[in-house]
This record gives structure tokens, C-alpha cells and sequence, in this order.
């Protein structure tokens, strides 16, 4: 926050909902508050977020172009009622959150402002030395047309983001609709026939004695929102996992919450919608799928064709769209940070407005931009956890190292080994002296439990040689090292976590 010139506040965990009714986000939002009321009656919600509070402290507080660009941050707790708390600290109602609000006078200058704030968060990440993903993101109720999700890969994810090995495109699995291209058909024709050089005829697709259609096709089922119409959507066999994300940009209505339905519970005695995948349409041809049904008493479909996109998540020979390379992955993820270009999305509700050079009255353009410092701890830690126990990033460890002396270690040879981990080197860590009244054998099991980067024993070959024991769990090192070369030897291996 300091390389960005952000200057540090702390806003209240009590918000006026008279506020959040100001910037349209109180309603349709019952079930995310933690809500109370005072003794007069006043309504107040405990904070999940604090764009309104801050825009209007601006609001307020700034009235000339020469008072910005404003950048303000903070590291405070956060309140949702969550459905399903879950995880530890990856999902809970409470949270600890860093929140970044920048304030400047045109849009142009905000999305400059955004730029940087992207790439200091990346080389925070850098850091951290632990895989991420940047994905390209829905900003949802927060408002704006630019966002940026960044997360952590792992298998304890609950989010899916598509991103590939050979560039820099990711994007999450929300925002991911594949592109149509008529060479995707070709390789789907065995699929259409049995035997073309046979001369066998062609397999149509067709609906069975369900209602359902089949044919050389996977077929899901769902139903709209109101449960009144089906929605069977149709893509190619092998084509992949299907997109609901494609599907709902196809079908706004359609209820993707819940399980497709099984073929003995579907109602067919009313009119249903088809949503057929372009690959599929293209090969099979439109004049059959529009003739689905030699019975004229049989329910017709409204038919929908994906035109320009395809219904699936990719498969190993979808292109990148960046790239054109076969090297697509969808991996789980969990995601720790989210940046919004939010423009005037909260400055013109709640009126925060300066005079700019020409001394008109303009709304400033604004972003937000947020760390879960608790969601990252969380995923840190299950990210580098194994059987002995923590594994902390050399960033956010508790401490870089802890000195565990032996039962015989003189006060002064420990004081000597913490000082010159601290203040020497060409990088002082910061360290810990385990001096509990227990055995050797215990301490060297509780810190491999706590995780600390390196473990310095002062055992048999300190008492022998002068020489300290550095253990690194987790680049598998344990070695001596005299003290004059400790430092050089720690920046080393630092370097690596």
C-alpha cells in the first residue's frame, strides 16, 4: 500500500443502511446481512464491504481536482450471513479483509490507477512464491466493467477458472463462453454417421418415447425458474462438460441451481425449449432438428440455436482464444483477492463530485480493490500443509525462524545465533527463541507443526564444532553451517520460498 502512496484509515463495522439504499445494494440483499437496530430505531447493518461509507466520507471531505488522485486503505473485519460457513477461515461470516479505495478525477486517470494497482498486487503474489491465477471477472453487485479475480490453484477451490499453459489468458469459468468455429464440426461427423463411405443412412436426432431428444447427442434437462417449461439442452457427444454459464446467456430464465432431472421425472405434455449446441446444429442441420417429431400431437420445441458460442466447457483440443494453442485447463481454485474499476457506480448515487481544471462539477471515478487477509492464511496454509504440519510462505510466517537450543545451550550461544539472524545477512530475519522447559525431541516436532521456514538446532554439532543445525522442511534441507556463513547460506535459500 505504501508503493502506491495509500494513505491507511479505519472505517466503523456499523453501517447506516439508509446508505446502501442510497447506492440501489440494499434490496434483493436481505439474506447477506447481518442486520440490527438501535433503541430509536435507527437500522444499521454490520459491514460487509464499505464502498458507501467511504465514498461518502469523500464525498464530504474533497471538493477540487487538486485534492485527488486519493488512494485509502484498510485492514479491517468484515460481516456476511453466509448460508453455508465453511472450511475455517476460507468461508466464514466474519473476516479480515484489506480494502483499497482509490478516488480520481476521469475515468482515463482511473483505469491508469487500476493498472497499478493489478500489478502491485501481482508482485505481492510474486512473493508469496505460490501459485496463482489472475482471471478476468463478473463484477456483479459491486458495479463497474472491469474486474480481476486472483487466485490460489487448489484442489479445496470452489471456484473453476480456464486459463491457459502457454499465455497469459485465464478468465473465470462464469465469464467463459467458447467461440464457434465451423472447423470444430468436422471431427463430430462420425458421431452423425455410422458409415458414410457405407452409404448407411444418416442418424437423426430424434425424441424418444420420453420426449427426450437422442441421437448422436448428450442431452441435459432443466426447467425455468417458474418450473412451467423444460429447457433440454443439446451438445455433442464427447464435446465436453456443459457450460451453464452458456446456457443461462441463451435462456436468462432457466434454473441451473439444481440437479438436471432424471428422465422418469420430467413432465412432457407441455411445450419445452431446445437449446442445441452450433457444432451439433451444423452437422445435423436445422430442417431436422425442426422436424424433430413425425407425430404432429406431440410437443413442439422452441428451438435455439448457440449461434456464434458452443455449450461446453473446453476439452484438451479446444484453441485458446488468445493463443490459438491446444492448451487449455480448467483447475479449482480459491480466490483471495478481487480489483474493480467502479467508474461513478457509487459517486453520482451518493454525490461525490469536484470542480476539475475547466471548473465544472464532475463525479470522481473510483475503484476498490481487496486482499481476504484471512482467506489467504487459509489457503496458504492448505495449500503447503503435510503430514508434520504447516508450511509457511516466507512472507506471512509468523516467523522466519525459530532457534531451538538444547537442554545444555548456554543463554549467551543462543543470544549470539539470534543476533545474527536478525542483524546480519543481507536480509535480518526476524526470529523466535523456543526457551519452553521441554525436551529437544518435542521442540522440534511443535515447530515442524507451526511451520516456520527454517529451524535453527543448537544440538550436538553447536556444542562440538560451533555450528548451528538449519533444517527447511520444505526444500528438504538439513545441513550445519558456522555462524560467520549463516547468513549468506539463509539468503540463499530464501530466495527459494
Amino acid at each position: 500500500m505504501r508503493s502506491l502512496g495509500a494513505s491507511k484509515v479505519s472505517l466503523s463495522s456499523l453501517s447506516s443502511e439508509e446508505l446502501w439504499r442510497k447506492s440501489g445494494r440494499l434490496e434483493g440483499r436481505d439474506s447477506e446481512f447481518l442486520r440490527l437496530q438501535d433503541r430509536k430505531g435507527a437500522k444499521y447493518l454490520l459491514s460487509p464491504t464499505h464502498e458507501e461509507e467511504i465514498t461518502s466520507i469523500v464525498a464530504n471531505a474533497v471538493k477540487s481536482h487538486k485534492d485527488l488522485p486519493l488512494r485509502l486503505y484498510q485492514v479491517s473485519r468484515k460481516y456476511r450471513d453466509e448460508a453455508r460457513p465453511r472450511q475455517g477461515l476460507l468461508r466464514g461470516r466474519e473476516f479480515l479483509m484489506k480494502d483499497l479505495y482509490t478516488f480520481d478525477v476521469t475515468d482515463q486517470q482511473a483505469r491508469a490507477t487500476y493498472e497499478q494497482v493489478r500489478n502491485t498486487y501481482k508482485a505481492f503474489l510474486d512473493e508469496l512464491r505460490l501459485p496463482y491465477l489472475v482471471a478476468n471477472a463478473d463484477s456483479g453487485n459491486m458495479g463497474g466493467d472491469l474486474s480481476h479475480e486472483y487466485h490460489f490453484v487448489s484442489d479445496r477451490g470452489e471456484d473453476n477458472v480456464i486459463h491457459c499453459t502457454q499465455c497469459d489468458y485465464s478468465i473465470n469459468e462464469e465469464l467463459f463462453i467458447g467461440a464457434f468455429e465451423r472447423s470444430m464440426a468436422a471431427p463430430l461427423w462420425s458421431q452423425i454417421s455410422e458409415s458414410i463411405n457405407g452409404g448407411e443412412e444418416i442418424e437423426r436426432v430424434h425424441l424418444d418415447q420420453h420426449g427426450i431428444v437422442s441421437g448422436p447427442c448428450q442431452s441435459t434437462v432443466f426447467m425455468t425458474k417458474d418450473r412451467r417449461r423444460r429447457v433440454q439442452v443439446v451438445t455433442p457427444r464427447d464435446g465436453g462438460v456443459i457450460n451453464i454459464y452458456a446456457v443461462k446467456a441463451l435462456v436468462p430464465d432457466v434454473d441451473t441451481s439444481i440437479m438436471p432431472f432424471e428422465n422418469s421425472i420430467i413432465d412432457i405434455s407441455g411445450d419445452f425449449t431446445l437449446v442445441v449446441d452450433q457444432r451439433l446444429a451444423l452437422q445435423v442441420g436445422a430442417s431436422r432438428l425442426a422436424a424433430l417429431s413425425a407425430n404432429p400431437s406431440a410437443p413442439q420445441p422452441e428451438i435455439i440455436y448457440s449461434r456464434a458460442s458452443i455449450l461446453t466447457l473446453p476439452i484438451s483440443t479446444t484453441p485458446c482464444p488468445t493463443c490459438r494453442s491446444q492448451s487449455l485447463k480448467l483447475s479449482k481454485a480459491i480466490e483471495i483477492g478481487h480489483t474493480f474499476h467502479l467508474g461513478t457506480r457509487y459517486s453520482e448515487p451518493l454525490s461525490a463530485q469536484v470542480l476539475n481544471s475547466e471548473n465544472k462539477l464532475v463525479p470522481v471515478s473510483m475503484g476498490c480493490h481487496g486482499i481476504g487477509v484471512s482467506r489467504l492464511i487459509g489457503a496458504a496454509a492448505s495449500l503447503l500443509l503435510d503430514d508434520k504440519g504447516l508450511n509457511w510462505p516466507l512472507l506471512i510466517a509468523p516467523f522466519s525462524a525459530v532457534i531451538v537450543p538444547g537442554p545444555q545451550t548456554r543463554a549467551e550461544d543462543v543470544s549470539s545465533v539470534y543476533d545474527a539472524l536478525t542483524q546480519q545477512g543481507p536480509e535480518p530475519m526476524d526470529a523466535v527463541v523456543d526457551d519452553r522447559k521441554r525436551s529437544l525431541g518435542w521442540k522440534l516436532k511443535d515447530a515442524d507443526l507451526v511451520g516456520y521456514p527454517f529451524i535453527m538446532v543448537l544440538g550436538k554439532a553447536w556444542s562440538e564444532r560451533r555450528e548451528v543445525e538449519m533444517q527447511c522442511r520444505r526444500l528438504g534441507v538439513k545441513e550445519t553451517v558456522s555462524l560467520l556463513d549463516l547468513g549468506s547460506k539463509l539468503d540463499g535459500y530464501s530466495k527459494q520460498l
